[in-house]
């Protein structure tokens, strides 16, 4: 079961991986609105380096002239400089450092703004295809380590050649001969650093995959915590927990084995060059041909110019991340929307005659194992439609078309006439409300729950929703009544409490159409009782969708639709079908013989 969850994992990331070239050539449009705040940031570092580069040359001076003739004031005053030199520049990469963290949080809000976005406008289908905790991994870590390229990667190895360059040209300038033979080691870095970043950079992209899969794998165990002690799972959370770390693990030690080997390299070489400096300059100082403040200058160079390779070292494993992490975010960037609105919709001012299925056949996943055969019904405005049927036999399916959360492989769902699928998504939508039976309750107080911010819901529409499904009477008994706070998924409430919260949700925007998908199912009879009264009341003359096991509520439709295995078998009022004795009337007296309905 492991290996198949990593499998999925690695099939899915297969299809939308993206190249390191593509994944840089739409990063870099992210850049253009701070243009002139990187190229102030390019000019501190420049002024940065230059002020970097030069107090050795200050030291230089310093040791062949006043050493030398024992100036010791003027040493003073050199070493006044070099001190003036430092500070200059430690304030300028102060000031440079601030500019970029602001500029790459800048960057970062905006991303995890089109990412947030983009999951807001997503298919339900997406959802279907990418787990929780890999959508978390993208907006959360990938952004995180893009972050860190802008505002520290790219400047710092811009300034790092840049310092490089001064280095070698003040080495050049004072002594071409040793500059020449220490120039050798560019290239050899230069080989080093390719064949570093061709060794790890897919096991980079393993790494944050795998990431993203434990991440996964705990946000699942602890969304069901509960259910994991109860069946006494935790040796199964344990075991896929510890395999999903350890694949992260051999991948990741890989990469800090060859990191360490890296640097270790580069070390050597580092010692070499100031081996060969030493050995060399003190040949020439017995000849003349050079000072011993040269060698001191070209000893502190060599240091210098070694900072931005060990950094690059460093920093590679950065670069490597971040553009493991781009990868992965333009690829989820890059998912086109199976469900999108037409480029010119058409206006639809609210439900006038009815809506019509017209031989509708839906798959999931697109092959031949077909939720809902031929479905063709009318729900005329005003009256009530009822689905009946077993679990899985097609029911919620109808209403996910309705929604347009998906759209039918064949046929066509039609509201007034129109085709669905001319209509914009949210126009549609806002002409419906739903209560599920799995209930949603989000941060924020009942008023907010009830309402969800929208325009035009004023407290006493809340209040007269409230009442009309009798949620006022537990409403009205809390201390801070419709101003208390909701905890997370509303456990201060019981389940049948948080069922009347959804009832008063779905009523307050006064829909054209009321779906109510197994609304009583997790209420006790007394309440069912209640809500059916109240439920009476509303749907007179209102337009209504009742999906239901538990028949009692469904007696009074205008219609019933019996579904079986995603086609209708059936269909009548009650009183028809139970007289023609057939799947539902079974279904009906099963469920009365069993106390299941009371009527």
């Amino acid at each position: 079961m492991i290996s198949a969850f990593y499998e999925n994992e690695k099939t899915i990331d297969k299809e939308r991986d993206l190249s390191a070239r593509e994944a840089l050539n739409r990063l870099l449009p992210l850049l253009k609105p701070f243009k002139i705040g990187l190229f102030i940031c390019l000019l501190l570092l420049a002024g940065a380096t230059a002020l970097s580069v030069s107090w050795p040359i200050l030291l230089k001076m310093g040791i062949d002239n006043s050493i030398a003739a024992g100036d010791y004031r003027g040493l003073l005053v050199t070493v006044f400089f070099i001190a003036l030199m430092q500070g200059a520049n430690l304030i300028l990469q102060y000031i440079q450092r601030v500019r970029l963290e602001i500029i790459g949080q800048d960057i970062l809000i905006d991303l995890r703004e089109t990412l947030f976005n983009h999951i807001l406008s997503s298919s339900v289908s997406f959802f279907d295809k990418n787990p929780t905790g890999r959508l978390m991994a993208r907006v959360e870590s990938d952004t995180d380590s893009l972050r860190m390229l802008f505002t520290n990667t790219v400047i710092m190895l811009i300034g790092d050649m840049i310092l490089v360059a001064g280095i070698f040209g003040v080495m050049f300038y004072y002594s071409w001969k040793l500059a020449a033979i220490l120039f050798w080691i560019v290239p050899l870095v230069g080989t080093l650093v390719y064949i570093f970043h061709k060794m790890t950079s897919a096991r980079f992209l393993s790494v944050r995959k795998k990431m993203a899969e434990i991440t996964a794998a705990l946000t699942e165990f602890l969304h069901g915590m509960s259910i994991i002690q109860i069946f006494h799972r935790q040796e199964y959370a344990r075991q896929k927990f510890d395999t999903a770390n350890r694949m992260k693990f051999k991948d990741e030690s890989f990469v800090h084995i060859a990191g360490t080997l890296f640097s270790n390299v580069v070390f050597f070489l580092e010692y070499l060059m100031i081996g060969l400096v030493l050995y060399l300059g003190a040949l020439w100082i017995e000849s003349g041909d050079m000072t011993v403040g040269t060698i001191s200058m070209f000893i502190i160079l060599i240091w210098r110019s070694y900072e931005p390779i060990h950094r690059a070292s460093e920093q590679i494993t950065v670069i490597q991340k971040s553009l493991a992490g781009a990868k992965r975010i333009f690829a989820l960037l890059s998912e086109k929307q199976i469900i999108s609105d037409p480029l010119k919709p058409v206006a639809w001012k609210g439900l006038e005659q009815g809506i019509r299925f017209e031989n509708v056949w839906f798959s999931y996943d697109g092959d031949q194992n077909y939720a809902l055969k031929d479905a063709t019904f009318e729900i005329r405005k005003g009256k009530q439609l009822a689905l009946a049927g077993a679990t899985g036999g097609g029911k919620t399916t109808v209403i996910s078309l309705l929604y347009r959360l998906y759209d039918p492989q064949k046929g066509r769902i039609t509201v007034d006439g129109i085709d669905i699928r001319d209509i914009a998504r949210e126009d549609l939508r806002r002409k419906f409300s739903l209560v599920l039976q799995d209930i949603v309750l989000f941060p924020g107080d009942i008023n907010y729950n009830i309402a969800l911010d929208s325009d035009g819901i004023t407290e006493e529409k809340i209040l007269t929703a409230s009442r009309t499904v009798d949620a006022h009477r537990f409403i009205s008994r809390l201390p801070d009544g419709y101003r208390t706070e909701v905890s997370e998924k509303g456990a201060n409430f019981s389940r049948g409490e948080r069922q009347l919260l959804s009832f008063a949700r779905a009523l307050v925007n006064d829909p054209d159409l009321l779906i109510l998908d197994e609304a009583t199912s997790s209420v006790d009879p007394e309440t069912e009782r209640t809500i059916q009264e109240s439920m009476k009341k509303l749907m007179a003359g209102r337009t209504s969708m009742v999906i239901a096991h538990r028949l009692s509520t469904i007696l009074e439709s205008d219609e019933i639709l019996v579904i079986k295995r995603g086609e209708i078998i059936e269909r009548g009022t009650h009183t028809e079908l139970i007289l023609n004795n057939g799947y539902y009337s079974r279904l009906f007296h099963l469920q009365y013989k069993n106390g299941v309905t009371a009527t």
